[in-house]
């Protein structure tokens, strides 16, 4: 499977600023595949190191600071010569050794000649704490699930040299439009998680997919009490057991008391973060004006949690694979589609989506794109666009409006209609 973030990895390699590379992701994303795989195809050669299978690394950075000392134990353990520029090194569960993460630092300052890339599980738990890592000594880079580019890549290579082609307001043939719906309702179905997507490849077999959710749901819930610290992992599991619900509300703003009967702010508020910095979920605020910038706008105690991967969600509802593919209405079918746009979206813009709601109306996303402000709506079916979200378009004559549903690519007035399935593309289509 070809992953985008090969892209940043290769502009990080060739960066004279290059800073050792931490990659932050939920478990099960494919980082490592992604270290090894960019090791084995970008230098001469690549050693691999791993904190949770190896203990005794732990003393090698426990007692030495000085970084080309580090790197000649390493260099005895793996049995070769470590040469800088030529040989990337990995370090992989890197949170279970603290003073090595803390160790970069010094080859950022000391030895920056030699290429340096670590990921670790959960790891996002452990920088949300700043004494934990070396700030500002370090390059991050997010890893999410497949987005829905990198699965019809994955699945369909010549309907992705199609979607790859598609450019701004270009007409999308009918019997293209209809492939690339069942793509996406396909998407829906098996969702990012590189384990589901490589069986989808190999089996084309829905209960093994079923069966890969299920157990993936299991290891999460596991890790709660295996990783929480000082958080409380029953809370945690509570707070995520509860993201169905929430989201099936008229109104999916987060309410504590649908955790637990008269749940309050300081009861989940920890656990809450945890699982965002976690990368298990995906926090959207509410904002209190649609100006540029959005985030000084943001009301802290109004937000949405999403989970980071569609097809986890969609097994999490228990949503039957025929109500996806034979167009019915369900429920839960409008969070299922927003959950999908927004993990699209996660990742493609420099500013995070937030949404708007108040008295007058609701916009589901807001996306702020240079000094822009541009409203989103998303729409399950063909159904065109909500009072609110035309009233604001008409009034505001925002420069982009995108209403994303199941109808044709066009221009509607001041609306921008993409299907669905673009919504990974929508900020090389604006």
């Amino acid at each position: 499977m070809k992953r985008n973030a090969i892209e940043s990895l290769i502009k990080w390699k060739a960066d004279c600023e290059r800073k050792p590379m931490v990659l932050k992701g939920a478990r099960q994303v494919g980082k490592t595949w992604l270290m090894k795989e960019f090791g084995k195809n970008y230098y001469d050669d690549y050693v691999y190191f791993n904190f949770d299978e190896e203990d005794s690394l732990n003393s090698i950075f426990k007692h030495n600071k000085n970084p080309y000392r580090i790197l000649e134990l390493l260099s005895m353990l793996a049995g070769k010569k470590i040469l800088p520029e030529k040989t990337l090194v990995i370090f992989d569960e890197i949170q279970e050794c603290p003073e090595a993460l803390n160790c970069l630092k010094y080859f950022k300052e000391n030895a920056n000649e030699y290429h340096i890339i670590t990921a670790g599980s959960l790891l996002g738990t452990l920088l949300a704490q700043p004494k934990s890592y070396p700030v500002g000594m370090v390059n991050i880079l997010n890893i999410y699930p497949l987005s829905f580019d990198e699965f019809l890549n994955a699945v369909d290579e010549s309907l992705f040299l199609y979607y790859k082609s598609i450019t701004r307001e270009q007409v999308i043939e009918e019997i293209f439009h209809k492939r690339l719906l069942e793509a996406y309702n396909n998407y829906l179905i098996i969702g990012g998680m590189p384990e589901c997507v490589d069986s989808w490849l190999k089996y084309k077999d829905p209960a093994m997919i079923l069966k890969i959710q299920r157990e993936l749901i299991e290891v999460y819930e596991n890790d709660f009490s295996k990783h929480s610290g000082k958080v409380n992992s029953g809370r945690i599991l509570m707070v995520f057991r509860s993201i169905v619900t929430q989201l099936a509300k008229p109104n999916e703003k987060f309410i504590y008391g649908a955790v637990r009967e008269g749940g309050r702010a300081r009861d989940f508020e920890e656990a809450i973060e945890w699982l965002v910095s976690a990368g298990m979920l995906n926090r959207v605020y509410n904002v209190s004006k649609l100006e540029h910038p959005v985030s000084a706008f943001e009301i802290r105690d109004h937000f949405k949690l999403f989970v980071f991967d569609t097809g986890l969600l969609k097994y999490m509802a228990g949503i039957d694979n025929s109500a996806i593919l034979l167009k019915s209405d369900y429920q839960f079918k409008g969070p299922l589609t927003e959950n999908f746009v927004l993990q699209q979206l996660s990742g493609q813009f420099e500013i995070a989506p937030r949404y708007y709601s108040n008295r007058n109306g609701e916009l589901d996303f807001v996306q702020q794109y240079k000094t822009e402000i541009i409203p989103i709506e998303v729409k399950a079916g063909e159904d065109r666009a909500a009072a609110s979200f035309k009233k604001y378009v008409n009034e505001k004559q925002p420069l982009y409006a995108v209403r994303f549903s199941k109808r044709g690519y066009k221009k509607d007035g001041n609306i921008t209609n993409m299907p669905l399935y673009l919504a990974s593309k929508m900020k090389e289509l604006l």
